[in-house]
């Protein structure tokens, strides 16, 4: 079935009402936010180890982390099964997972850890990647639904070269 306006428009307005949530409890003495280690912008504050900052990010974890890819698993999952019924595979299913753990799972992995250890002792350089990985994320799915999709990487090409592609027709007679 096809999406109507007005769920797309709740679930945008979900998005960004669950992401607003997120980013002020810090602000609201849930967590808390500082520098980096290389004082370019901020992040979560690493160095704390109160019970406060540790319900945080194992919440922030669970609930932006853990049910979002379970969501994209199952949901894959699903599709795939529906190529899979059909014989017509447009893009690979998991790779939309596998963005999600390889960009966001360092960066969960760190606050895990510092929720448990002292992470201090890793140098600031080494703090410093896993969110750099993190922020690459917008630019990243851009790129997997730009060249996973068979109509946007057909556009892509045809305005880099000019060139349509054309699809090579099925022949399903039998012989």
């Amino acid at each position: 079935s096809k999406l109507q306006w007005s769920t797309a428009v709740s679930m945008m307005v979900f998005a960004w009402l669950f992401a607003a949530f997120w980013a002020v409890m810090p602000l609201l003495g849930w967590g808390e936010y500082d520098y980096e280690p290389l004082r370019t912008c901020c992040t979560l504050d690493y160095s704390k180890g109160d019970r406060n900052y540790i319900t945080f990010l194992f919440a922030l974890s669970i609930f932006n982390f853990m049910i979002p890819g379970f969501i994209i698993l199952t949901a894959y999952q699903s599709i795939h099964q529906k190529f899979k019924k059909s014989g017509q595979y447009k893009f690979n299913t998991g790779l939309p997972l596998r963005t999600l753990v390889i960009c966001w799972g360092p960066y969960c992995l760190l606050c895990f850890y510092a929720a448990v250890e002292n992470v201090m002792f890793i140098s600031p350089k080494y703090r410093m990647i896993p969110a750099v990985i993190a922020k690459t994320v917008p630019t990243v799915d851009a790129f997997v639904y730009a060249l996973g999709n068979e109509n946007y990487r057909g556009g892509i090409w045809q305005f880099l070269t000019g060139q349509k592609i054309e699809k090579a027709e099925v022949d399903n007679k039998t012989k």
